[in-house]
């Protein structure tokens, strides 16, 4: 009968050349630490069965090394989003561009300027960096980059409005990702949140009104991530801007997803740009470096500088700044902007301008690799709290396959990852969003999952 007095000690199995392999890979604590919870567990199920056959000293040795690989096994990591949502919240929303990359990877190996002065050897700021290249752009007094658009609201409401009024319209108290709410995050930063007009109508006289009983800023939050449609009416940027500065009052822009062109060009609707909120006269602008602007997860502040100064000052600036990475990211992909090569360049938009035909393209040369499915006609979205309910024209590959959850799992589960979309139970593979270089590993996944 087996007996814990059979088990191979600890320190046993640690004198075998096979835990010296696993300490090489892992590292003695932790090997030591799954050794001893893997024997604990044999332990366990020999008191309750002691019928139990003693494992080998290869399955001890199996069970531990299992537990190292689950312990230290990535769960982060790169996925084909063939799903045609360009800018896919659960996928990490904006892919970066090579030399956004490039830039990230350098400055992260290395030491950095991040806050030294190399002209008078000095302690520099981290806000310039980024700060030169939003001015240049946009024209900008200044400008403050921050770890994202929530932080960027939080932080300019704390600066400028905290124990004092903030009037913003009922339309605009919206809950985006997240369960992320503009009137939670209003009353956070302790302002005194001043609600005007209706859900469906706001007209001037309402700000009026409320700028008459006195106030320390008007806030407008874009709605990005829907539409009110039928009986609805709301003054323009322009009229508010105007309004609010009648009363001597700034006007906070929360602008949201940040395109800094023209998306009509591409095939959506417009989005308000960050340019025609400056043209409009608002005093401080705020909006996502992740979303259309397509760079690294940000978020980012421009206006008048007698604002942008209060912002950098408050001391929860600190608690929310951007990295380093961040900063030489975003500073990589706003020069994109600033050469005129965004749609080469950049991979939201680049993917944006991809015509139809040329997807059509491609999506055939995936059904004649693959041997089944037909190319059909379809529509790619924007996704990423931005352009709600827009598309624009697309070419799919379509497969019928027996049981479409199963593929999903399948899929899900290929190295790497493949996220597809499935609609009327038909699996559908959008090229819009799928890099050319992960084609040929788009392509065994799909094989070995229709194996399954």
């Amino acid at each position: 009968m087996t007996t814990l007095r059979d088990l191979p000690s600890v320190e046993r199995l640690l004198q075998s050349e096979r835990a010296a392999t696993l300490i090489a890979d892992f590292g003695r604590p932790l090997t030591l630490n799954a050794l001893r919870q893997t024997l604990d567990e044999i332990r366990s199920r020999l008191k309750s069965r002691p019928s139990t056959e003693l494992p080998s000293m290869d399955s001890i040795f199996a069970q531990a090394e299992s537990s190292l690989r689950a312990w230290t096994a990535a769960s982060l990591y790169p996925v084909i989003n063939a799903t045609g949502v360009i800018l896919h919240t659960n996928l990490g929303r904006a892919p970066l561009s090579a030399a956004t990359v490039r830039a990230m990877d350098e400055v992260a190996r290395a030491y950095s300027n991040l806050e030294f002065d190399l002209s008078s050897g000095k302690r520099g700021s981290r806000f310039v960096h980024a700060e030169r290249l939003l001015q240049k752009l946009l024209g900008a007094e200044a400008a403050l980059v921050v770890n994202n658009c929530a932080a960027a609201a939080l932080l300019t409401l704390s600066a400028l409005g905290k124990r004092k009024r903030v009037i913003i319209a009922r339309s605009q108290l919206v809950e985006i990702g997240g369960g992320f709410r503009v009137p939670d995050v209003m009353k956070q930063s302790g302002v005194k949140l001043t609600e005007v007009g209706a859900t469906n109508k706001v007209r001037l006289a309402d700000y009026q009104s409320a700028l008459e009983e006195s106030a320390a800023l008007v806030m407008r939050a874009h709605r990005s991530n829907f539409k009110m449609l039928g009986f609805v009416e709301e003054p323009t940027l322009k009229e508010i801007v105007d309004m609010a500065h009648s009363f001597g009052v700034p006007l906070i822009d929360d602008l949201g997803s940040g395109a800094l062109y023209d998306t009509a060009q591409y095939g959506f609707s417009h989005e308000p740009t960050v340019q025609e909120s400056m043209q409009a006269g608002a005093d401080v602008i705020l909006f996502s470096g992740d979303k259309l602007l397509g760079g690294p997860q940000a978020g980012i502040i421009v206006g008048k500088k007698i604002y942008l100064d209060k912002i950098k000052k408050h001391p929860l600036a600190r608690a929310v700044r951007a990295d380093k990475v961040c900063l030489a990211g975003l500073s990589a992909t706003l020069t994109h902007y600033l050469k005129d090569e965004a749609p080469r360049e950049v991979p939201v938009v680049k993917m944006m301008s991809h015509s139809a035909e040329s997807l059509k393209v491609r999506a055939e040369a995936w059904r004649e690799a693959l041997g089944q499915g037909v190319v059909v006609g379809g529509r790619s979205a924007a996704g990423g709290g931005s352009l709600p309910d827009e598309s624009i024209p697309t070419f799919l590959l379509e497969l019928r396959v027996k049981s479409p959850d199963k593929f999903l799992r399948a899929l899900r589960k290929n190295n790497p990852p493949i996220a597809a979309r499935i609609e009327d139970d038909k699996i559908f593979l959008d090229p819009r969003t799928v890099f050319l270089e992960q084609e040929s590993a788009l392509l065994a996944g799909v094989r070995n999952a229709l194996k399954t």
